[in-house]
């Protein structure tokens, strides 16, 4: 490994309360070749994210138990180790409120649900173009 390239982890935490979505995500960001770090809600994402800090991306639920997403990509925002990965917000909520308060929390992409696989996987691109951007 040399001194002037880090190397960059592709590792995406990915957290919902939906045992089916959260397998739909993690199949879809694996065969675009990132390693998904599961989480089942908001309090285990953040959970995680107090140890460790190693992660490209962020991919969360809105609305989820303990702790919401907007609430987990603020936590993100205050602290300077996990301030630039970016993230991800998904909802099947219809309430435009909900993606607005996900952007003034600081989340990149909204997408809401239910969605398709390509979907997801332009919103993927966009979300590891902000990260490869920082």
């Amino acid at each position: 490994m040399s001194a002037q390239t880090p190397t960059t982890s592709r590792r995406i935490l990915v957290a919902d309360d939906d045992p089916a979505i959260l397998r739909l995500v993690t199949a879809i960001v694996e065969k675009e070749g990132y390693q998904v770090v599961p989480a089942k809600d908001g309090r285990e994402a953040y959970q995680i994210l107090q140890k460790d800090s190693d992660f490209l991306a962020g991919i969360f639920d809105v609305m989820m138990p303990h702790i919401q997403g907007p609430e987990l990509v603020r936590y993100m925002r205050t602290e300077k180790r996990l301030m630039r990965i970016p993230v991800m917000m998904m909802t099947a909520e219809q309430n435009p409120k909900l993606s607005s308060d996900s952007f003034a929390a600081g989340a990149v992409v909204f997408l809401p649900k239910p969605f398709t696989t390509a979907q997801l996987q332009i919103m993927l691109r966009m979300l590891i173009s902000k990260a490869s951007a920082q």
